[in-house]
């Protein structure tokens, strides 16, 4: 199985998308500052955590939700 999640941080207006096969370690990871990219907007909330049965499936959805239809949804969950 792998999950597809975005996050929003807390402190700033920014909303990161990523695949991952473990979503409670990946949200602690970048809560504690693992990823580079995301570092500097931590702390995060996650607001959409979806499951798929495969990496390509995933992938379709996290392009997706990266594309700017997909980004308007994510706002809308705030």
């Amino acid at each position: 199985m792998y999950f597809v999640y975005a996050l929003k941080s807390k402190d700033k207006n920014y909303i990161y998308v990523g695949i991952t096969d473990n979503p409670e370690r990946r949200l602690d990871q970048h809560n504690l500052g693992y990823n580079k990219t995301t570092k500097p907007y931590r702390p995060f909330d996650r607001i959409l955590l979806e499951e798929h049965p495969n990496r390509l499936e995933a992938r379709k959805r996290e392009i997706y939700l990266k594309s700017g239809i997909g980004k308007e949804y994510l706002k809308s969950l705030i």
